[in-house]
């Protein structure tokens, strides 16, 4: 009973804590990290002792696989020299650095302890960095290299550890450590390929949906287990089988187990993440009352621990600025990757929340080392001190250094030209599967949905300050309207008794399928800037004199972005002014060099020059063309 009753405690504070911080615009998982440590003081509230198999075995393989499954294996490819180098470089970096700080401040404690408690601060969690770099708004790169990086660091941090440990109870070689990294990686590596080849093999063969599922909720102990059996590292087990899956996800059949397995992962991820940061609130009495009696006496140890916190802040950019431009000296790096402005090193530097993987790592060290209490009390110390420290103050950060985020002109018009490419796809398809017998009213049908789902994207580029929704707006606004007269009816009926309950249900499962597909129309009327104010996109086929004017010219042979050579950073997509040919690159890139050409010279109208682009846009009147 006190378990089901805590359980609902704990994912009632996790629904109310989400809801209050997205109202008031906080990040979530600092609200719950502190109405955690606000728990952990009430007096009516049981103390609450953190199991650390249940973060490493039932908490850490789902979280890690779900972060992994959303996160791009092509956008982890091409920044792999910087995801191992945080990875791993870093994570040895830190674990021989915090260690060293540790057994300065605190000789009484073993040396291979203090290796032991560098290796459980080094790695950055692996949610912390993904919830809190997308609400921040950083650039796309950064968040990439930060996420790969918490995909990974974990494997790495668990093998110090588990060197750190067996050397604390005996003795260890560097021979031995190397076998070990070799092991964990390779065994990993392997054991996550295999599960991720055999859960694909099997899911491709599974219609119904409720199996599908099932099936790929079991994907992260499937390829955690085996590994964690052979000794290798089930960590990047994980991490290989979500990286595959993920990829490999959008190709499999049965659309319906593909939606299903997403909306089921999102509220197992939802409620895992949030309620890790709850427990790690919870721990803060229990922590500080165990270092109370401790023979090194209590302000040293608070001292201490305020100390190895700055050596944690202070190592990691010590690292991260070298490991950024050091390999750029070499020339064939610097040209495929020119190095970036010294802004994305800072912002990855203050990027290094710790998280529970920390204090569950921590506790497993074994019970009769001596002030094992204190050295779980200086891994709190550095989650907490990371999570307020940097978490609060990262959005800052950004907006001072001037790193611009994802922007939402680019990717609604990149998404309106990707739409139209398949739609076109589509079309050429259906004109060679037609066959004379096709009645012609079912081609037409065909034709006008598939143009009228092209044409939505495209007004999704329509002006906030318009207070009219757009056509397929305002079809979906009405068609919502009908669907709750028709479900009104349904009900109205099923009360009367004269229909089975499986057909209504099935009545009624039908048109919230409907209902679903119409959500996200109205989600993005309602979340548009012209909503709330603020910047948005213009409506294509307006009225606008500036493209009306502007000529076509001819597109240099080797398009390139001056400003970006210049101040040596990398464009993301190249745009050329129609006035004067200027090449300049996107808003989505650091530069944001067209638009500055804009504010320089006025020249009102610029074109996309990527291949198979061909729109313009008018900066006076924010119009597409």
């Amino acid at each position: 009973m006190d378990i089901a009753l805590g359980l609902l405690v704990i994912v009632a504070v996790v629904c109310a804590g989400s809801a209050a911080g997205r109202k008031l615009n906080l990040p979530v998982p600092l609200l719950l990290v502190l109405a955690g440590v606000a728990g952990s003081f009430l007096p009516f509230i049981p103390q609450v002792e953190l199991n650390p198999e249940l973060v490493l075995v039932g908490l850490l393989p789902p979280l890690l696989y779900a972060a992994a499954f959303r996160t791009s294996l092509f956008d982890f490819t091409s920044n792999r020299r910087s995801i191992g180098l945080l990875s791993v470089g870093y994570v040895i970096f830190g674990t021989l650095g915090v260690g060293a700080v540790v057994w300065w401040l605190f000789p009484e404690i073993p040396l291979a302890a203090a290796i032991a408690l560098g290796a459980v601060v080094a790695p950055p969690d692996a949610v912390a960095a993904t919830a809190i770099a997308r609400k921040v708004g950083m650039p796309r790169r950064i968040v990439n290299i930060l996420e790969g990086e918490s995909l990974v660091n974990d494997a790495t941090a668990l093998v110090c550890l588990h060197a750190a440990v067996a050397a604390i109870a005996g003795s260890v070689s560097a021979l031995d450590v190397a076998g070990g990294f070799v092991v964990a990686a390779g065994g990993g590596l392997a054991v996550g390929l295999a599960a991720a080849y055999i859960l694909t093999e099997i899911r491709k063969r599974i219609s119904n949906v409720a199996i599908n599922t099932s099936t790929s909720l079991m994907a992260p102990f499937v390829a955690f287990l085996p590994a964690e059996a052979i000794h290798a590292s089930g960590v990047l087990a994980v991490v290989v089988t979500g990286l595959v899956m993920g990829t490999k996800a959008p190709s499999m059949p049965n659309g319906a187990a593909r939606q299903s397995a997403r909306s089921n992962w999102d509220t197992v991820q939802f409620l895992l993440e949030n309620s890790v940061f709850l427990l790690i609130g919870l721990q803060v009495r229990t922590i500080i009352d165990s270092v109370q009696d401790d023979s090194l006496g209590a302000g040293r140890v608070w001292i201490g621990c305020a100390v190895i916190l700055v050596a944690v802040l202070v190592l990691r950019p010590i690292w991260v600025f070298p490991a950024t431009y050091l390999p750029r000296l070499i020339p064939s790096v610097q040209r495929k990757d020119p190095a970036p402005p010294w802004q994305f090193p800072a912002i990855v530097s203050w990027a290094g929340m710790r998280g529970v993987v920390t204090l569950a790592a921590v506790l497993t060290l074994p019970d009769d080392l001596e002030h094992r209490n204190v050295l779980v009390l200086a891994a709190m110390v550095v989650v907490a001190g990371t999570l307020v420290l940097q978490g609060f103050t990262l959005p800052a950060l950004v907006r001072a250094l001037g790193l611009p985020g994802p922007d939402r002109r680019e990717d609604a018009l990149n998404q309106a030209s990707l739409m139209q490419l398949a739609t076109t796809a589509g079309m050429e398809r259906l004109e060679k599967l037609r066959r004379d017998s096709d009645p012609p009213e079912v081609m037409d049908m065909l034709r006008r949905r598939t143009q009228e789902r092209g044409l939505a994207a495209w007004e999704r580029l329509g002006r906030p300050a318009a207070e009219a929704a757009t056509p397929s707006q305002r079809y979906a606004q009405l068609r919502m309207a009908m669907l709750e007269a028709e479900r009104e009816k349904v009900l109205e009926l099923r009360r009367g008794g004269d229909f089975a309950h499986e057909v209504l249900s099935e009545v009624l499962e039908r048109l919230d399928v409907e209902e679903s597909m119409l959500d996200a129309s109205l989600t993005e009327l309602d979340s548009a800037p012209g909503g709330g104010g603020g910047e948005g996109l213009s409506q294509p086929g307006g009225v606008c004199d500036h493209l009306t004017a502007a000529m076509p010219a001819p597109l240099p042979d080797n398009p390139a972005c001056a400003g970006c050579e210049r101040e040596g950073t990398t464009p993301v997509h190249l745009r050329m002014c129609l006035a004067c040919g200027h090449v300049g690159c996107c808003d989505s890139s650091a530069g944001r060099h067209a638009s500055r050409h804009f504010k320089e010279t006025g020249h009102p109208v610029m074109r996309s020059i990527e291949p198979g682009e061909e729109w313009r846009w008018c900066y006076v009147d924010d119009l597409l063309g």
